[in-house]
């Protein structure tokens, strides 16, 4: 299909110093959990979205010294870091993309635990967050060592072949923009005090990357201009512009956005597409040289408007590069509906932050595309007969049906109620959790492009209609319940209390299909990720009054990972409902409940009309084991495997499902051997350095 002429704007080259992007589209500096202990699975990653159209694929942050050390990121301390990193340049290079490398010092944020060194910053403080450690103030000999580091660090990209160096002033992570805060930096020399002094240090940065790489090099500056905390912190109307009157033509792009990183990668339970706009849009009317953005943007029509409105120049993005690594080719070729729009859950963040291979909801080969094979777009054609039948309609099945329809089998995907999507098509009327319709909604739009899939609505299967089917392969996509017995994480065990009050007890299942139920009702969150805070808040927008009670010292205290702890926490308090942390419920009675203190084994009754259990789930296996009861009958019928696959087989994310049902497609249900089932990358003891 030819390209829509209404987006021929998104691909005109831009200029970026010595080096010209063939178009718009930049994806940005952002963490994937590889990094340098996985670095070809990394630049495998990379030189996908390079092939799928991005012109400049950015590294995540990288550490210039040992002062600062993160464990989970990438590190250039000397020259023998060079070849990883090179394998990345070299992949992205095979798809005519810009490699840019984000140098970094984390100043008083660096941990350190792995080297043991004294954090820095430009005026003593402690350590970032709950450390127990602080960071000393950076004398002049401290400020020439950094400026050296990072000039190194610069060379050293340029020989590992980048093509764009990234001076990083941003997300509050960084010694330069550390500089610049009057919170931080309460320096009385030429670094403090005044604007000027203040932004001294990322001057003469940026004049030493340049002159060091610059012939060769476009050298961006990525720096925040907001830190959401009005005049306690930088502000777009203050500092924001100030910078910009100082150095507004030093680099030769501006990557901007706000701070701090829980503010720049919100998800979209907490705002809208765009949000960072409003702190961004002053920039490009107060330099000549290109400006990038993000906003979690996937339409278009949107990025036209911010490049003609004179937002930006180029359409920044880390999420929606990781839900579609094709997102710019598919608009290039006139195929924009089929885009994988991100939903702005944060899962790809989460996961990363627990210092591994990060996944993504609506892209299951996220982090796979070299350990396992596996390309984003591309499927290996049908190599058996087989005709395939999926029961259950939910993330998992409308994800193996499509992949299987893509590979060319013959699909028959049937679904129990009269609506397709099984839990997403529930939890997305929940308050925030809109956009994640676009799970259910981009695989239902790809489905109906495939004649070779047939899909049966009010259809409960049996084991009986099952082997009517003259299905060879069988996928029991079947999903959870989320259980009401009180059992999960705490209790590893019913409360029998539960059972004799069965009536004043529900579980999210429940509320989301609309049960009554008497007040006031409490919501005991054992799951710990987002399920409890966003039931009590949708209770509470019923008019409920809600309580929350967990045996956690926050409400869903996953989402640490995700980037939304703190504004859950607040939510719930903006919503009036009352929460009683580090408490475990013991005991549920006519009209109360008793609960315990985790630490003293206090109790306590607080009332209750209803409560609503968000603890464990049960997997909806049972049609799974009366089908295996009869493996006769099944042989009789053609049936050669059944698997399960999704919530069916094990409850988790969403993410998780979808992976669950991709994998089912490539691998057709094969079990598990005994090998290691993806590729890994050891070290030999003659490359240990």
């Amino acid at each position: 299909m030819a390209r829509d002429p209404r987006y021929d704007i998104l691909f005109e080259p831009v200029q970026i110093g010595p080096v010209t992007a063939r178009n718009r589209f930049y994806q940005v500096p952002h963490c994937n959990g590889m990094g340098r202990k996985h670095p070809t699975s990394m630049a495998v990653m990379r030189g996908i979205k390079a092939e799928g159209g991005w012109a400049v694929l950015c590294t995540e942050q990288c550490d210039i010294h040992v002062t600062s050390d993160s464990e989970r990121e990438i590190h250039l301390w000397d020259d023998r870091d060079i070849p990883y990193l090179a394998r990345m340049t070299d992949e992205v290079h095979k798809h005519d993309g810009l490699a840019g490398l984000e140098l970094t010092h984390m100043g008083y944020h660096a941990g350190n635990y792995m080297g043991r060194e004294i954090a820095m910053a430009p005026s003593a403080k402690p350590a970032y967050g709950n450390a127990p450690f602080h960071a000393r103030t950076m004398d002049k000999t401290d400020i020439a060592d950094y400026r050296r580091w990072h000039r190194n660090a610069a060379i050293r990209g340029k020989k590992a072949g980048f093509d764009i160096i990234c001076v990083y002033a941003g997300h509050s992570l960084s010694l330069p923009m550390h500089f610049l805060s009057p919170r931080h930096n309460h320096r009385t020399d030429e670094y403090g005090g005044s604007m000027e002094n203040r932004v001294r240090l990322l001057r003469e940065v940026i004049e030493e990357t340049k002159d060091a790489v610059g012939d060769t090099c476009g050298v961006v500056v990525r720096i925040a201009m907001n830190e959401m905390m009005g005049p306690k912190g930088i502000t777009p109307d203050f500092e924001g512009r100030a910078v910009m009157e100082l150095i507004g033509e030093l680099p030769d792009l501006w990557d901007v956005n706000v701070a701090d990183w829980e503010n720049d990668s919100q998800t979209s339970r907490f705002s809208e597409e765009g949000c960072q706009e409003d702190s961004i849009r002053f920039v490009k009317s107060m330099t000549s040289k290109p400006v990038v953005g993000v906003g979690r943007y996937t339409s278009p029509d949107k990025m036209v408007s911010l490049i003609k409105g004179g937002v930006l120049d180029m359409i920044g993005a880390a999420r929606p590069s990781i839900a579609d690594p094709f997102l710019p080719r598919k608009i290039e070729e006139g195929r924009p509906e089929d885009i994988r729009e991100c939903i702005g859950c944060n899962i790809c963040v989460g996961t990363a932050n627990q210092n591994t291979f990060m996944r993504c909801t609506q892209n299951p080969t996220m982090s796979e595309e070299w350990r396992r094979g596996w390309h984003p777009e591309v499927i290996a054609p049908k190599d058996t007969d087989d005709r395939i039948l999926i029961v259950g309609a939910g993330p998992a099945g409308l994800e193996a049906a499509r992949a299987l329809g893509q590979r060319g089998y013959d699909v028959m995907l049937a679904e129990a109620s009269a609506e397709l999507g099984g839990r997403v098509t529930k939890e997305s009327r929940l308050p925030g959790l809109e956009t994640w319709a676009r799970v259910r909604d981009w695989r239902i739009g790809q489905l109906h492009k495939m004649p070779n899939v047939e899909i049966f609505m009010d259809s409960k299967m049996t084991p009986e209609t099952i082997r009517e089917t003259g299905a060879n392969l069988v996928a029991l996509a079947t999903g959870a319940t989320w259980r009401r017995d009180g059992s999960g994480r705490y209790h590893d065990y019913p409360l029998e209390s539960a059972a004799r009050h069965a009536g004043h007890v529900f579980t999210p299942d429940d509320v989301m299909d609309g049960a009554d139920m008497e007040g006031p009702v409490v919501v005991y969150d054992d799951d710990h990720y987002y399920m409890g805070g966003v039931i009590a808040e949708e209770l509470a927008r019923k008019g409920r009054t809600v309580s929350l009670v967990t045996p956690d010292a926050s409400v869903s205290s996953w989402t640490a990972f995700t980037l939304e702890l703190g504004r859950i926490q607040t939510r719930m308090r903006e919503k009036g409902i009352a929460l009683y942390l580090d408490h475990a419920l013991t005991k549920v009675d006519d009209g109360e409940l008793e609960i315990e203190d985790i630490h003293s084994s206090r109790t306590e009754w607080i009332n209750c009309g209803s409560v609503v259990m968000v603890t464990a789930q049960d997997s909806n296996d049972a049609l799974y084991h009366q089908l295996m009861a009869d493996e006769a009958a099944n042989q009789t019928a053609g049936i050669r495997r059944i698997s399960r696959i999704g919530d069916c087989y094990g409850p988790g994310p969403i993410a998780a499902a979808v992976f669950g049902g991709h994998r089912y497609a490539r691998e057709l249900g094969a079990p598990i051997g005994d090998d290691v089932p993806w590729k890994r990358e050891t070290i030999e003891l003659s490359e240990v350095i």
